[in-house]
């Protein structure tokens, strides 16, 4: 079983949802982005990092500060990138995943939710966290 990190950001509440439902599915604890950092990396086997849509449907700065400084000690460990957003139509999660995969990162699955999960998300992102797991 591998170790999974599952790591987070949240405005609002919708996001850290989200987070506890992949670690659920993973067997882990979900952290907040600023009890994690890219030292950490090496310890696990695979991760899946959570940002809500800020601004016009980008990461929150903070968190892509993090996001950016893993991205290098990630290697081919395998990556579920998750969050919610309240307008638009998911256009980050797009951005986020190409720019992820621009850099080599291994995307092996994303979530994304209106506002609030409903129980289909919820349900993708504990599979997502059991797929991580494996």
């Amino acid at each position: 079983m591998s170790k999974v990190a599952v790591v987070y950001f949240s405005q609002t509440g919708n996001t850290e949802t989200m987070a506890h439902a992949v670690a659920e599915g993973a067997g882990t604890e979900a952290v907040e982005y600023d009890n994690f950092d890219a030292g950490q990396v090496a310890g696990y086997d695979a991760f899946a990092f959570g940002c809500p849509a800020m601004g016009s449907e980008e990461l929150d700065p903070d968190f892509e500060e993090l996001w950016d400084d893993c991205v290098p000690a990630l290697g081919e460990k395998p990556v579920a990138l998750f969050g919610s957003y309240d307008w638009g139509t998911g256009e980050w999660m797009d951005s986020w995943k190409e720019a992820a995969e621009e850099a080599g990162v291994t995307v092996v699955g994303t979530v994304i939710a209106n506002l609030a999960p409903d129980d289909d998300a919820l349900t993708q992102l504990k599979e997502l966290g059991a797929t991580l797991a494996q």
